[in-house]
């Protein structure tokens, strides 16, 4: 019986458990664990992050290829996985260093299912395999085990071992519900497996043994080459490895780290929207399983639940709205309606309730705070209102003080109300493409509202910078990178948005080698470098980043972009750490203790850089950037199929679904693409020398017009499609080329 028949059949043999070096058919249930053990030290492992070390290595999305290496008592062995169907896996390892003599280091693959259906070995075909329901598993290895044995459970099978040693024989088995096959690193340093599933028996031996005989395929090819080399490889890995199976909902979700043990699942409301911003850069899919996970946490209150776990709900509190943001990119990359439909409503009840609940005073501006609902953990305290923001023991809240009578923090947060001015403008965005024009219209206006009150309210003319304010007061001394949030919901000025450059790049503030510091450096609790007092945040980087580019401050958002690739590459490359916060004088991730390696929304710095490339902007669309220098980018989920862009000799071209569908030498920026029956459109933005854009595969013949700015120019042909010659311009301008449907495009 298939016990999860909804999981995409790419993705059914993957890493799904906490245990990364586990795969497992989830369809079935059935896992194959690898489990070491250590005559040396008399210990075992399953290869689990919190408790052994394990490094990640690359993880495609559909777990065509997994890699990893774990250390157990200075042994290290490396694992890798890759499928050749969604039905068969080939696995290998390969002892790299060994710390004892290898005979006496052994590695078993435990091969069990979750029904506990009998496993058996056939130790004259050197087949093991298990039936669940009317299918089959059968696992073959490229040379028999030294030794197999039979368990209940994997603790079974490691207590057996630790209490036993590796010669003990007693619990030799060829049937039980867990088959332990053993090999040791003197006889088997290197080892293969393969596992096949089908309807029959014989189909699934044949299908493993195929599988194994094939070899391993082709290496796949990296992400990215070239300008933020690596960039894309790491997004993706750090989205694979931290996709887990939710047993207690049943579902699969990108959780915040597959490290942290916080109950047997965690969602964070802002962390969820964030992978599934990531996962959309690779699979639609993926990305709508994160986002219905985050708004699996909408309450009948109407906020959306700050965090939800096995243990808790903090109903009480929400975090700060961007999931209209992340909805809106996710419908720009993907093109899909249902992207919207599918959250809208709870987003909407979601920025109703800040209005309702978050006002105490009725000035349109929010403060954070803590209702009087459900049972979570420090509600109707002053820490339970600060989680709404999301940096908890920021200084920016040194000065706030709890009100128990209105549940809130006393002061205006500037972080909060951007974020709000932003939501509302980006569901009315939604609102409009759904033809809900009621909604689009209310959105727009209480947009507009905050970002004047944010204008007016919210910026301290002393100090040229926004600011916390008091609701009945004056500024908080204390500021972080959400000063710059203005830029993001478009409430700065142009005078306030020239000052705020200038406190960007001041290196007694915000400026330095590693940024952007979560207090300035001359803030007495920078100098306290734990979480939101001092580090870095790549969450709060990648805002400010959007900001920047919603401006037109292209150089300051490209710089802050290098920076943040710079940061962090400087601790993946080697160690592969992506971290959930870093030291903002060494750019150092693990300086301190309350920082996880391996959190999701660290892949948001390498976000920026890909994004610098190709990017789905909230107001100027689809955007490609030819920057001039060599850049593989690829694949990537766009509108129009599977995106994959070259730079090589000056010349970009961007593939569409493996064939051609761009090609321009022009040193500029294209944006507000479009690649739609019959048409392909784009904003040119100022170019310094002339060049060409082709279209391959379209025909002199094809084309019913081409226009620039609304008005007839002349196309040749060129190459194998045809090319417009685009002349020096300094402002921006709108290229349209219209074709017959039955073209290539």
């Amino acid at each position: 019986m298939l016990q999860h028949s909804t999981i995409p059949l790419m993705r059914a043999w993957n890493s799904w458990s906490n245990r990364p070096a586990e795969m497992v058919f989830l369809p079935l249930g059935v896992r194959i664990t690898p489990v070491l053990y250590s005559t040396r030290s008399k210990t075992t492992s399953a290869i689990e992050p919190r408790r052994d070390m394990v490094r990640l290595g690359r993880h495609t999305i559909d777990g065509s290829l997994i890699e990893l290496e774990t250390e157990l008592s200075g042994t290290t062995v490396a694992f890798s996985t890759t499928k050749t169907d969604p039905f068969a896996i080939r696995g290998s390892w390969n002892g790299k260093v060994s710390a004892e003599w290898g005979l006496r280091f052994w590695l078993t693959l435990a091969i069990s299912s979750d029904g506990g259906e009998v496993v058996v070995h056939d130790a004259g075909r050197n087949i093991t395999l298990v039936k669940v329901g009317t299918r089959f598993v059968a696992v073959a290895t490229a040379e028999a085990p030294v030794h197999v044995t039979g368990h209940e459970t994997i603790d079974a099978l490691r207590a057996d071992f630790e209490e036993n040693g590796y010669f003990y024989t007693a619990t030799r088995r060829s049937e039980a519900p867990l088959i332990a096959l053993r090999f040791n690193l003197e006889m088997m340093r290197q080892g293969t497996y393969a596992a096949g599933v089908a309807d029959s028996a014989e189909l699934a031996i044949a299908k493993a043994q195929t599988c194994l005989a094939a070899g391993a395929p082709a290496a796949i090819a990296d992400a990215q080459t070239g300008m933020f080399e690596g960039a894309l490889d790491a997004m993706r890995d750090v989205v694979a490895w931290n996709t887990i199976w939710d047993e207690t909902n049943a579902r699969s979700y990108t959780a915040v780290t597959r490290i942290w043990n916080l109950g047997k699942f965690a969602v964070w409301f802002n962390d969820q929207i964030f992978a599934a911003l990531l996962a959309g850069v690779f699979d639609a899919d993926l990305a709508r399983e994160n986002m219905a996970t985050a708004m699996a946490g909408a309450t009948p209150q109407g906020n959306i639940a700050c965090i939800v776990t096995s243990n808790d709900a903090w109903v009480d509190r929400t975090q700060l709205p961007f999931g209209a943001l992340v909805v809106w990119q996710l419908y720009q990359r993907t093109g899909e309606r249902s992207m919207i439909q599918a959250s809208y409503e709870a987003l909407v009840r979601n920025r109703r309730w800040w209005q309702d609940n978050r006002d105490p005073d009725g000035t349109g501006l929010l403060s954070c705070g803590t209702s009087d609902v459900g049972e979570g953990l420090y509600k109707g305290t002053a820490f339970a209102a600060r989680n709404e923001t999301g940096m908890d023991n920021s200084a920016t809240h040194d000065e706030a003080i709890y009100d128990p009578v209105t549940r809130t923090l006393s002061t205006f947060d500037l972080g909060l109300n951007c974020a709000a001015a932003l939501d509302a403008e980006m569901l009315s965005k939604m609102a409009a493409v759904l033809g809900k024009h009621d909604d689009a219209r209310e959105f727009a206006a209480l947009a507009e509202r905050h970002r004047t009150l944010i204008s007016q309210t919210l910026w301290d003319e002393s100090r040229g910078i926004f600011a916390n304010r008091q609701r009945r007061g004056g500024f908080v001394r204390s500021l972080s990178p959400t000063s710059f949030y203005p830029l993001l919901c478009g409430a700065a000025t142009p005078a306030q948005a020239e000052r705020l450059l200038e406190h960007l790049s001041d290196e007694t503030t915000f400026g330095g080698d590693f940024v952007l510091p979560n207090a300035t450096r001359d803030d007495p609790a920078f100098a306290d470098n734990v979480y939101w007092r001092g580090r870095i945040w790549p969450n709060v980087n990648y805002m400010v980043w959007l900001g920047l580019r919603r401006y037109g401050f292209v150089a300051a958002a490209s710089k802050l972009a290098s920076q943040s690739y710079d940061l962090f590459m400087k601790n993946w490359r080697e160690d592969r750490i992506a971290s959930e916060n870093y030291n903002a004088v060494t750019g150092e991730a693990m300086d301190q203790g309350d920082t996880d390696p391996f959190y999701i929304w660290a892949a948001m710095l390498p976000l920026m850089a890909a994004s610098e490339i190709v990017d789905f902007d909230p107001w100027t669309g689809w955007t490609m950037r030819h920057a001039g220098r060599d850049v593989v980018l690829g694949p990537m989920v766009s509108p129009s199929g599977t995106l994959e862009l070259v730079v090589k000799s000056g010349t970009l071209v961007m593939t569409l679904n493996g064939r051609a569908a761009l090609k321009t030498d022009l040193h500029t920026t294209l944006s507000r693409i479009v690649f739609a029956n019959g048409r392909v459109a784009c904003t040119i933005a100022p170019v310094s020398e002339a060049g060409f854009i082709e279209l391959p595969g379209l025909a002199l013949g094809d084309v019913l017009a081409a226009r620039i700015n609304g008005q007839d120019i002349n196309y040749v042909s060129g190459g194998d499609g045809i090319r417009v010659m685009i002349a020096e311009h300094a402002e921006d301008r709108r290229l349209d080329v219209y074709f017959s449907s039955s073209s290539a495009h």
